[in-house]
């Protein structure tokens, strides 16, 4: 049985993310509180599905959620189970409540939209730690959470492992989800030359200049060796979840490049779920 709890700061799609598990096949139940779940999934309904994902929020109290690990582990040592919390920035999640005019599940008339939400963000704490996957979903729209729900978390039935490989451009800022971060702007840069300039890492132009570059050969094989070393002690550490962001300038060519080798070689070898992501090229 795959179990997935899902939580995390009010705003920031677990309803949504809860949606998508269903429109996949699992059984959801939402608002749970936290001292019901091992006796839910004792249940003799329970027990004869294959997934079932669980929404648990601020709702349930401090002295509940403070309880939270104690439960988790108990879950994590009789099924599999992943607990995934979704957060975004603050005025982001403002934003958003000034648009839909939804109450806060915190609000009352002594504090403000923005104290329930800090408040909030302080009773989510014990659940927060011992998440196996974050996701800010500050910039994504629901069809972007969905995908990013099914890609990561439904797999996660047949793999131990589910790693992304992710492009970015350092001028835009480094992505607040990276297990591990590596700078590509060391390398040969195609960007200086003025037939490939308009070209993405993608392309069979900047992919055949990249390939004849030393340089960049030596850093992707690095790379390689480097992984292969150290996924395996993270899957015998029961870590679920892994993400590996290449920056280069402007996330166009080199480290578009890079992200699409390594997601190749490590799809071959056939041990974890593989996602390859170019955030700059998405816009």
């Amino acid at each position: 049985m795959h179990i997935v709890i899902v939580t995390g700061l009010s705003g920031a799609g677990k309803s949504q993310a809860l949606h998508t598990l269903e429109d996949q096949g699992y059984y959801c139940v939402d608002n749970l509180p936290v001292e019901l779940l091992d006796p839910l999934c004792k249940t003799e309904r329970i027990l004869k599905l294959k997934k079932i994902a669980i929404g648990i929020d601020a709702r349930c109290g401090k002295s509940c959620l403070n309880n939270f690990p104690e439960f988790a582990k108990k879950l994590k040592n009789q099924y599999k189970t992943d607990i995934i919390y979704l957060y975004a920035n603050k005025d982001i999640i403002l934003k958003r409540y000034d648009e839909t005019r939804r109450r806060h599940p915190l609000s009352s008339p002594e504090q403000t939209l923005r104290q329930c939400i800090l408040n909030e963000d302080q009773l989510l704490t014990p659940i927060r730690k011992m998440s196996d996957l974050q996701v800010d979903t500050s910039q994504m729209d629901i069809y972007t959470l969905a995908t990013l729900i099914k890609e990561r978390i439904c797999i996660m039935q047949d793999f131990q492992l589910s790693l992304v490989f992710q492009s970015f451009g350092f001028k835009y800022g480094s992505p607040r989800d990276s297990d591990f971060l590596f700078d590509a702007r060391c390398l040969p840069n195609p960007y200086w030359e003025a037939s490939l300039r308009k070209h993405s890492g993608l392309e069979e132009k900047v992919i055949n200049w990249l390939d004849n570059q030393e340089l960049m050969q030596e850093m992707q094989h690095d790379l390689i060796d480097l992984l292969e070393k150290w996924i395996p002690h993270f899957i015998a550490n029961q870590r679920a979840y892994l993400t590996v962001s290449i920056g280069c300038t402007g996330g166009h060519h080199r480290s578009v490049y890079l992200v699409e080798k390594l997601a190749k070689y490590f799809k071959q070898q056939e041990k974890a779920a593989i996602i390859a992501t170019h955030r700059e090229l998405q816009h």
